[in-house]
């Protein structure tokens, strides 16, 4: 009867502990691969498309290369909870600065870690 006493109250001094020490899990794969994170771009250019999504959100820009030519940013970002975005905070037609680092692959236009400004310099967003 002694055991039985303390048995409950141990278990849920036990169950309590475990729950306040529980961390959030988080597993994620590296932007390494995809994209060069030694480096950093920048361009200037007008928001044509924003996706909003889980797990990764993304913005597309026009903007014109050195000799010339239209060339379309696809720009990898967070997941749109963590972003804090909504579908408001770059309107399709917003002139924008972006710098962030480079993909990989030869001749692609992407980016990520992004950080978006106005032409003046006001950020935009919280960014990444």
């Amino acid at each position: 009867m002694i055991a039985r006493t303390w048995t409950v109250p141990a278990a849920v001094a036990v169950a309590v502990a475990l729950l306040v020490n529980a961390r959030p899990v988080s597993a994620h794969h590296s932007a390494a691969a995809a994209y060069d994170e030694s480096k950093k771009v920048e361009t200037q250019g007008t928001v044509t498309r924003v996706l909003l999504k889980n797990p990764h959100s993304w913005v597309f820009l026009e903007s014109t290369d050195e000799k010339g030519q239209k060339v379309e940013w696809q720009i990898e970002m967070a997941a749109a909870a963590s972003l804090g975005w909504t579908a408001n905070t770059l309107p399709i037609g917003t002139v924008v600065k972006v710098s962030g680092h480079p993909s990989r692959a030869a001749g692609s236009h992407g980016m990520t870690g992004a950080r978006f400004t106005r032409p003046d310099g006001t950020p935009i967003g919280r960014g990444q």
